[in-house]
């Protein structure tokens, strides 16, 4: 599969690879959380386009807020440093909450995360990772209980996903050359 922008070195998941990956999940979202209203938390900014995909294939109630984090500014690694950039407007306490995210890496940033949110009291915290980076030698942090795929260590964007803020917008997830980045 080819892309039209010069940037993108190969494409790893078409439009409709991305559909059929929302669906799969969004099923088994609904399936899970019949009983319940989860509280979707979004991870901004690169969650948000799987996100509004991703809620409209959920077939049960949910309520959605969102959370800021940031650990990598405009690098194309993790400093390793979490800072909370926007917090929750709602209060989590008793609530089955769904954390949903772009893509994990390394994990270190969800992990504090979770443990952040686990103090606030939650019935229940849940991961939906729309893609989990392998990384050889390495298992990531955390461990989502819903994947939309594994793709190479490679720095991927597209479908939210950026760098230096570029690229969200593309409506497929490619691997940027590594000339732009390096």
């Amino acid at each position: 599969m080819e892309s039209n922008h010069e940037d993108i070195e190969r494409v790893i998941l078409s439009r409709q690879d991305i559909a059929d990956i929302v669906e799969r999940m969004g099923e088994q979202i609904s399936s899970d959380y019949r009983e319940s209203t989860p509280l979707i938390v979004a991870i901004l900014r690169g969650a948000v386009v799987f996100v509004a995909d991703l809620m409209r294939a959920i077939d049960c109630p949910l309520e959605m807020d969102f959370m800021a984090v940031s650990s990598y500014g405009a690098a194309a690694k993790s400093s390793g440093v979490v800072r909370i950039v926007k917090d929750l407007d709602t209060p989590i306490e008793g609530r089955d909450v769904l954390i949903v995210e772009d893509i994990l890496d390394s994990g270190i940033t969800l992990s504090y995360l979770i443990k952040n949110l686990e103090s606030r009291g939650p019935r229940s915290i849940e991961v939906a990772a729309f893609l989990v980076k392998d990384v050889p030698g390495r298992k990531p942090a955390v461990r989502p209980r819903y994947v939309g795929t594994h793709v190479p260590d490679a720095f991927v964007v597209g479908y939210g996903l950026d760098y230096a803020e570029r690229y969200r917008n593309l409506p497929y997830l490619g691997v940027l050359k590594p000339e732009v980045y390096s």
